[in-house]
């Protein structure tokens, strides 16, 4: 049974649920259905399917993640990066094929469940960290504008076009003369209600509103005989569960679109999750994530819908809606389902503008002009790090851009490790302790010694610029009057065979020059690396008692 609750939530949470906290998930699961229809309609046609498939993706994929995930406040459906990657990626591999873009969106939701899967076996929830929080930001930013430039064509009524941010953007610039008036009034007048809708009602179901006022106006104005494309006919009824039409190896290329699409929903799942768990109280299992985006995958795909995630947004209305657990995403579901069998006749007037401009609402969240502002005045490396994802969405497009995101989040952490500070010591005026000199100048140099701290595990990553940097200071002070140097250790947890080697060389090389090399402040992990390793002798034994001032001959206070 405890195994059974671990992996299946809802034996947790239904153990706790009260009675009145019904009421409250069923009003949070009613207003996220409302914030979910025009939404999901966008966010479908964003990704180059029709916009059913976006309602089927929320009903779906939130059941499916009510039963398997271990976040209570979390929505689940189409996600704006999510649905660009679809249509950037898919296009090329269905060869114009609308029947074979529909399967193939529905398989790579097919693959993101079996990848969940294989990722939840093998615990890698490690997944969560690939990405750092400077790459996250300039991933989304990057993101945004791209979504933003996909658009834009929309909402001025003009034709688009383009396989990346710059060819959209110049293709744009161009087209603007043959702008639609009509158009791009219903786009402005749209963006200023959702704009103010969320300023004066925040956590009201704004877009829905502005869905129903566009669709009274659109016949009574006559938008389409002015040129104002509306969305057409929306088939009603529930999506018809079957698996996938194409197979694994019948796509080339939908494992690394799969995998991208759950780096990204996980990451972003994950994240919202943790915000929601520590504001109400209630530990998440980032493991157990896996298996809740898995059956949502799994759910979405046997309903011909397309990957879908987690969201903040979705998430925040949800919360503040008033739910207390999954059972809002039930209800939330069961509410879209009356929507498909009784309420798509009346979106067929609903114009193509507005969905742009509920779009663009929606992604303005993503550019976080703060965040990379404080980064800039804070940490110019994790700056340059998420212009780095920025340039990389805009240039190579989402799935690529995830993927070197990923990719740069691990080199960044290899450039960081490899170049760890060397802190050269000296005594703290008036005491017996030693901290750093480039940081304290007025910390008086012991004489006729050199004290150094490597602040990082050695590692073979990081040996030779340890070396380097120790053997630089001693050819800079001169080794006519140096009689020994020290070497402490305190800040070092791990220590490889490479840093034993690191340690060795050192110790030869002042030797070669009569300098004897001290080793202080070794934790037991690494005083039991070096014993194995025979190099105690050389450096006088790796004692735990050993401290800096005893060495130079002074009482430790």
């Amino acid at each position: 049974m405890s195994n059974l609750k671990r992996v299946f939530p809802p034996f947790r949470w239904l153990a706790d649920y009260r009675a009145a906290d019904l009421p409250c998930d069923l009003l949070a699961g009613v207003t996220l259905a409302a914030y979910a229809i025009p939404v999901s309609l966008a966010y479908a046609t964003l990704a180059g399917l029709p916009p059913q498939v976006g309602i089927y993706g929320y009903l779906l994929g939130g059941l499916g993640y009510a039963l398997l995930g271990s976040s209570r406040q979390l929505a689940v459906g189409p996600t704006s990066a999510i649905s660009l990657m679809i249509a950037s990626t898919v296009g090329a591999m269905a060869g114009g094929d609308a029947t074979r873009y529909a399967q193939i969106a529905s398989l790579a939701a097919f693959t993101v469940a079996l990848l969940a899967l294989l990722s939840w076996l093998l615990r890698l929830s490690v997944l969560a960290k690939l990405i750092s929080d400077s790459i996250l930001v300039g991933f989304k930013a990057g993101a945004g504008l791209t979504i933003a430039m996909t658009q834009l064509p929309g909402l001025f009524g003009v034709g688009g076009g383009g396989h990346n941010f710059v060819e959209r953007a110049v293709l744009f610039v161009g087209q603007l003369p043959d702008s639609r008036p009509a158009v791009l009034a219903v786009g402005i007048v749209s963006l200023a209600a959702l704009s103010l809708g969320q300023r004066w009602l925040p956590g009201r179901p704004v877009a829905l509103g502005v869905v129903a006022t566009s669709i009274l106006f659109a016949p009574l104005f006559g938008l389409p005989a002015l040129g104002v494309p509306i969305t057409g006919h929306i088939p009603a009824g529930l999506p018809e569960l079957s698996l996938p039409g194409l197979r694994l190896r019948d796509v080339e290329g939908i494992v690394p679109l799969a995998a991208g699409c759950l780096l990204l929903a996980y990451i972003e799942g994950v994240s919202a999750a943790r915000s929601f768990a520590s504001k109400h109280g209630y530990p998440l299992d980032p493991r157990q994530e896996f298996l809740g985006i898995g059956a949502a995958n799994l759910a979405a795909s046997l309903g011909q819908g397309y990957p879908v995630a987690g969201g903040l947004s979705q998430s925040a209305v949800n919360d503040s809606a008033g739910a207390r657990s999954p059972l809002a995403l039930v209800f939330a579901s069961g509410a879209l389902a009356a929507g498909l069998l009784h309420l798509t006749g009346l979106l067929e007037n609903l114009p193509k503008a507005v969905l742009a401009a509920i779009v663009l609402t929606a992604i303005a969240g993503l550019i976080d002009i703060g965040a990379l502002y404080r980064m800039w005045r804070v940490s110019r490396f994790d700056f340059w790090a998420a212009v780095i994802a920025l340039c990389a969405v805009l240039f190579l497009g989402i799935l690529q851009g995830i993927l070197l995101a990923a990719l740069a989040s691990l080199v960044l952490v290899l450039i960081r490790a490899s170049r760890p500070h060397v802190a050269f010591l000296g005594r703290i005026p008036g005491t017996r302790l030693y901290s750093d000199l480039e940081r304290h100048p007025e910390n008086e140099e012991p004489p006729n010694a050199l004290a150094f701290r490597p602040e990082a595990s050695l590692l073979y990553i990081n040996t030779e610029h340890v070396l380097a940097e120790v053997l630089e200071r001693i050819t800079a002070r001169g080794t006519a009057d140096l009689r020994l140097v020290i070497c402490d250790l305190s800040a070092s947890p791990f220590i490889d065979l490479a840093g034993v080697s690191m340690l060795h060389a050192l110790q030869k090389e002042l030797a070669a020059r009569n300098v004897p090399l001290r080793l202080v402040g070794a934790h037991g992990y690494v005083r039991d690396v070096l014993r194995g390793a025979g190099i105690i002798d050389e450096v006088g034994g790796v004692s735990r008692e050993a401290r800096i001032e005893e060495l130079l001959g002074g009482d430790r206070s």
